[in-house]
Order: C-alpha cells, then structure tokens, then sequence
C-alpha cells in the first residue's frame, strides 16, 4: 500500500496541478473579459453567443457522463462506501472540459471537489493497470481512498488535511491500509504540487498574531455564527438545486452563465472559488458595508452556479462564505472598540474552519486545513474551539453533511441504483464496526447477516482473527465481509446498517 500510494501520488498529483492551472487561468481570463465588456458594452453579444455554446457543452457532457457534475466528492463517496462504479475514462475529460468552461465564465465554483475525484480517477486508472484487469475489491477502494488524499493534497499543497480528509470524510474508517496508501499518495501528491507551484499554500495567511486570552470569550458567539453560516449554507445550496431541478436540463448552464455576467461586470470579486475573498477578508482592507455585500453575493452566487449541474466544486466557496462572516464580525466588533484589528484575521480563520466544519461535518479535517493555511499551531486551540461549537449548533439546526446529501440526492436522480453501478459475482469489503452499532457487543451466531454476505476475518487492534460462532464483537472491530451474487451498493448498504451507530 505504502508502494502503490506513491505511484497513486505522483500520477493523481501531476493530474491535479494540469487541473489547478487550467482552472486559475480561466478565472483570471473570466476577471479580463468582463473587464473589457464594463468598457466595450456591445462586446455582450459574442459573449451571449459563447455563454449558450458553452451551456449546451456542458449540458451534453453532463448527460452522456453524469458522474462528473457538480463537485465529485460525494460521486467519489458513493464508489468508496455505496458501491458505485466510476468511468474514469470519461470523468476526466467531462472534468477537464467542463470544469475550463465554468472557469472562464467565472462560475462561483471551487476546484477542489473536482480535484478529489480527478485523484480518485486517476488511482482508479492506476489500480486496472497493475491487476492488469477489473477487479472491484477492497484493494481498489483503498486505491481510490489514496487517490482522494492526493486530490486533496495537490489541490490546497496540505498533505496532512489531505490524509485526514480521506479517512474522515471519504472512507469513514481509520484502517492502518487506508491511512498507509492515504499518506504516501498526499505527501507525494504535495511534493508535486510544490515543485510546480512553490513551496507557498494556496491560502497563504501570513504572519497571524494569537488571540489574547482575554478575548477567548469571543470563541462561543464566534462558533454560534459559524454554525448558521454553514447550515445557511446547505440549505441554499440544496434549496436552488431543488428549483433547478424542475427546468429543462438545458437551461440549467445557461442560467448560471447568465447570472455571472452582471456578477461579472458589478462585482468581479466573487468570480471564481474565492480565495482572494479570503484574503480580503483576513486582512480587512475593506468596509464592513463590502463586505456584508460580498457575503451575500457570494452565497447567492455559489447556490446558482453550483445548483445547475456544472462541474465544479464547493469546498472553497464555503471557506471564502465563512472568511468572510469572521471578518465581518471582527469588523463590527472593532469599530465599536471592543476588539483590536490584529484580532480580525484570527476571526476571519476561525469562523472560516467552523463553517466548513458545520458544513462538511469534518471537524478534524476543518482544523488541520486551518493550521496547514496559517503555517502555525498558535491558533490550534481557538480554531478547534469554533469549529466543534458550530459542529454542535449545526447538529442542533438538523444540519447533515452537505455531500452525504448530495450523494443521496445523485442516487436518486440516477433512478436509485443508477447506470453506474453494476453487479458483481463476488468482492470483499472492510468496515468498522461502531459504538451501539445493532452488532454491536452480539456474539457472531446471534447477529441476521444480510442475504450473501459472509464474515470471515476481523482485526481488533493489532490482531487479525478468523471469527467464529461464539465470537462476540466489539465496538472498534473492522469486519472483514465476503458478498457474493448481490448488487455491491445493497450489499454495502445492508451491512452499514449493522455496523454504524
């Protein structure tokens, strides 16, 4: 694993940065062209004409390859724990295309939701070549789970948010194979990413000052604020999928590439993922009046642009969404006096990792970004601070995970099996067994396995065990399960019933 997660590294890694480039480069063409039309007003109509061919690309790409819509981290979810199937021999080139096209438009969409599943693909394409044919096992997902990381990685050039984000947010189980193949693909993932584009992070913060004890006090309304912003997010973002989805597939783009033309012209700022708004907001170069402006532009715009079906991400959006409420609570509090301006970036990086927390539900992920973002540890305790308080109050609003909703709503859609999963004569597959699970504390014979599914190994801690009947299991187990002769998603399906709490 550790071998193969090397070789998934650098193939996933050199895929992500083609990706980051072609992405960077079409929202800095998108900023110049709206530019030139602010001044050239009749350059609208070859851009009208442009806007609907690039619609209806996106359109006919998005039907003949679905999977390769919207963000790519819940189709890439779905693979790892519902059993779908990925063709990543049409996701990358749907991802490249479609992706380049929303870029020069300037669609509110991030790259790194895409770059996850480029990686991912990319571990998939790997996997086929070294078996030298297809083959869906546990192996491949822990190929794909490498792959992930390395999106990750590549993407934001933070190795150790790209190993955690794959355990916790993709595969949901901390194997010692997963975090093995996980680690060496991100960290060579993040040595490609470096070579290419410097040693820098892509949220490069700065010198940040720490936040003086006295003004810890400020950690709990700061979370409270996190956690509606990020289930503020959700809902607007699920919310306008849903109006979307009652128009014509064709007029979903186009929709989008209109909105951004007045964004575009008015408002050039929010174009693209967003992490000059980060900027701004860290370093409070702008009023508090902008930048309650760019907030709820940003929101809007994110929702319209993600809501019609484009490929593109959301990962950055929600940052740049929660950059900017902390500023704009750092803002109002230091014009009232009660808060010094060195203190403002500090806010602007806490309510930033609570949003995405609440968002995401990945804490640890959330926390880690934060740290590898700033280059410091100073921050470590407010950040955490502010990323569980809105993780608690988000859980208390019935927020759930923005790409576990996705990945449901996407099965739907699909007809809820989809085109895209197949069956299988026979596969193994790995998952932890958690606290007050309905196998939880049973002894083997006790427990109603679902139909073709047969358990026959367990590791608990460092020991691997053939488990018999009178084996009773514990909370912590991984549960090593052979199906054979069923759908791989129902199978999934049926035993993450058993195993999760």
């Amino acid at each position: 694993m550790a071998g193969a997660g090397v070789v998934v590294g650098l193939v996933s890694g050199f895929l992500v940065v083609a990706y980051r480039l072609g992405i960077e480069y079409g929202t800095e063409t998108a900023r110049w062209v709206y530019a030139r039309i602010r001044e050239t007003p009749w350059l609208v109509a070859p851009w009208a004409l442009a806007a609907v061919l690039a619609a209806l690309a996106i359109t006919w790409m998005i039907k003949k390859e679905p999977m390769a819509g919207g963000s790519g981290i819940p189709q890439t979810n779905g693979v790892v724990i519902r059993g779908l199937r990925m063709r990543w021999q049409t996701i990358l080139p749907v991802r490249y295309i479609g992706g380049l096209l929303g870029a020069l438009f300037g669609l509110s969409l991030g790259r790194e939701g895409p770059s996850i599943q480029i990686g991912a693909s990319g571990a998939q394409f790997l996997s086929h070549r070294l078996r030298g044919k297809r083959r869906e096992d546990m192996q491949e997902h822990y190929l794909i789970t490498a792959g992930a990381a390395a999106g990750l990685s590549a993407a934001f050039s933070a190795p150790l948010s790209g190993m955690m984000f794959a355990l916790e947010g993709v595969h949901r189980s901390f194997s010692p194979a997963i975090l093995m193949g996980a680690t060496a693909a991100s960290l060579t993932a993040d040595f490609v990413s470096k070579y290419c584009f410097g040693l820098r992070p892509v949220l490069d913060f700065g010198d940040i000052g720490q936040l003086p004890l006295d003004e810890y006090v400020w950690l709990i309304p700061l979370g409270l604020v996190a956690g509606l912003v990020g289930s503020l997010m959700n809902r607007s973002l699920l919310g306008f999928q849903t109006l979307y989805g009652r128009l014509p597939a064709w007029s979903r783009p186009m929709i989008a590439l209109a909105i951004a033309l007045p964004v575009g012209i008015w408002l050039p700022d929010v174009l693209g993922g967003g992490s000059n708004l980060i900027d701004m907001a860290e370093h409070a170069r702008i009023g508090l009046g902008i930048l309650c402006l760019l907030f709820l532009v940003k929101v809007l715009f994110t929702s319209t642009s993600f809501g019609s079906g484009a490929p593109g991400g959301i990962f950055m959006p929600i940052l740049a969404v929660g950059s900017l409420a902390g500023g704009i609570c750092g803002q109002a509090l230091r014009q009232l006096g009660w808060l010094p301006s060195g203190s403002v970036a500090i806010f602007a990086v806490c309510v930033m990792t609570g949003t995405l927390s609440a968002s995401v539900k990945t804490p640890i992920t959330s926390i880690l970004l934060a740290v590898e973002m700033s280059g410091t540890l100073t921050h470590m305790l407010p950040v955490a601070a502010v990323a569980f308080i809105a993780l608690l109050v988000s859980d208390l609003f019935r927020t759930k995970p923005i790409y576990g909703e996705l990945l449901d709503r996407y099965i739907r859609a699909q007809g809820g099996t989809t085109a895209v999963v197949s069956h299988v004569d026979r596969g193994i597959m790995e998952l932890p067994l958690g606290m007050g699970a309905v196998a939880d504390g049973k002894l083997v014979r006790d427990v109603r396995w679902p139909s073709g599914c047969l358990l026959i190994g367990l590791r608990r801690g460092e020991r691997q065990m053939v488990p018999r009947v009178d084996t009773r299991l514990r909370a912590g187990d991984y549960l090593v399960v052979l199906f054979s002769g069923e759908n791989e998603s129902d199978a999934r399906l049926a035993m993450r019933a058993l195993c999760d709490a």
